[in-house]
């Protein structure tokens, strides 16, 4: 539910969207999973619902941990990261049909009382707003960048947010710009709980959850449903910390399973009847532009306009775990896509796939490996590089490492495959250095999605 992986996946998947259609054959789960762990090597656990009717059809591959013989299967608890935002949404649109909340009104009117919200130049923040990421909050706190990227959220409460975002400058005016925002989506958690009188958790167990009999999607998971959480896999398949969460529950703190998330899927996507259909159509009534071609928002659904239809749509990370659902809206036709492990191209392109066989999977990336350099030629390196007007890379060495820092997003490591070339492992991406006759950079050029983009070095 980062910002990083949030904002990688999407850049990954713009590629895929704008990829031409061709025609395929129905496409085949067990076969495309399987060939992306054991073929692609990418991936530790994987698995897949697509709904048809009603009816879920489950397919999976892989592991719970790196190492173990458990495979995973549609029981298998997984962090479900951002589609949590769908929840959350989902109760808003509950609230609003019931009276208790209007899209149109300022946020403050539902924040604790003393509550200070920003507006822009007069123009207040909406719940509108909040749910259409338009609300010109940052991706995250300014103060959670400091956090333990192993485990960023646990600490962060509501007292902290709610004043923090008393003293934060919106960055535009409110329902203009599309900028992901997790802190946009834990202070709407804050006001839906606050309208309800009742916590979050509650109001998504009692409203959504026990409706549509999910029993295996929590915030906390204890007693025997332990033995059934998959662990978290870093890009590397290196095995990670779950993350816990406060306040940003909201925002990315749901676990759940393939045969809870098919449920879900199945009753968004109207094919089984559900007391939540009302709220689940007002979701998608209203719409804003999503910052790309044929993408908008409603609340908290991403929709992809195509040639035909459209597709109903999110997505979700965590630490080490990566999730997708969505459906079409003409077909009806549903997918939720379950993994263990975060990779440079997600899982994203096989959830679209298996809703339209006409949307390609993506190449996977080679696997790439490490070489060892003198750790001194580092210093050499550091620097922060312009690739443009709003974009830079800020290059550091930490105890013979290299990392690599994009604007507005976190620190990845960088390895080396030669003196002065290196690749990330958490996207598909690598950085080239330029240098002088004295072996310090003069530039880089960053390679991602068949572009070389070249950097200037800052003096």
């Amino acid at each position: 539910m980062t910002y990083r992986p949030v904002a990688l996946a999407l850049l990954a998947l713009l590629a895929l969207l704008a990829s031409p259609a061709l025609a395929q054959e129905a496409p085949d789960p067990a076969r495309i999973i399987a060939d992306r762990i054991d073929r692609d090597g990418h991936g530790t656990g994987l698995v897949t619902a697509v709904v048809q009717d009603g009816t879920p059809a489950f397919a999976s591959h892989g592991v719970t941990e790196a190492g173990s013989s458990t495979p995973v299967d549609e029981t298998t608890l997984f962090e479900i990261g951002s589609l949590s935002k769908i929840f959350t949404s989902l109760l808003l649109a509950q609230m609003v049909l019931d009276g208790t909340m209007d899209l149109d009104s300022a946020v403050e009117d539902y924040l604790p009382e003393g509550t200070d919200m920003p507006d822009f130049e007069g123009t207040p923040v909406t719940l509108f707003d909040l749910a259409t990421h338009s609300a010109g909050l940052p991706p995250i706190p300014p103060e959670l960048a400091f956090a333990d990227p192993a485990n960023p959220y646990p600490a962060y409460t509501q007292d902290m947010l709610l004043d923090t975002v008393g003293k934060l400058p919106l960055a535009s005016e409110p329902g203009i710009h599309y900028s992901y925002s997790n802190t946009g989506y834990a202070l709407l958690g804050v006001a839906i709980a606050h309208a309800a009188n009742r916590s979050y958790g509650e109001l998504v167990t009692e409203r959504i959850l026990e409706p549509l009999g999910m029993e295996d999607t929590l915030l906390v998971v204890s007693g025997d449903k332990i033995a059934r959480f998959a662990g978290g896999h870093d890009a590397a398949g290196e095995p990670v910390p779950h993350w816990d969460f406060d306040v940003f529950a909201a925002a990315g703190g749901w676990r759940s399973s393939a045969r809870d998330m098919a449920r879900f899927i199945a009753a968004a996507s109207g094919q089984i009847e559900t007391p939540l259909a009302p709220a689940f159509a007002l979701m998608l009534e209203r719409t804003r532009p999503a910052g790309s071609p044929g993408m908008s928002i409603g609340l908290g659904w991403m929709i992809r306009e195509r040639e035909g239809g459209s597709t109903v749509w999110h997505n979700g990370m965590t630490g080490g775990f990566n999730s997708f659902a969505g459906f079409d809206r003409q077909s009806g036709r549903a997918v939720v896509v379950l993994a263990n492990q975060l990779t440079a191209t997600g899982i994203e392109d096989i959830g679209f796939h298996l809703i339209d066989p006409a949307v390609p999977l993506v190449p996977q990336p080679p696997q790439r490996e490490a070489v060892e350099i003198d750790p001194a030629l580092l210093d050499n390196y550091v620097g922060t590089y312009e690739l443009g007007p709003e974009f830079s890379i800020a290059v550091t060495a930490e105890n013979g490492r290299l990392f690599v820092q994009a604007s507005g997003q976190d620190r990845l490591e960088a390895y080396p495959e030669s003196d002065r070339r290196f690749f990330l492992k958490a996207v598909d991406a690598q950085i080239s250095f330029e240098t002088g006759a004295d072996g310090v950079a003069t530039g880089l050029v960053l390679h991602q999605n068949g572009q070389d983009v070249p950097g200037t070095r800052r003096p």
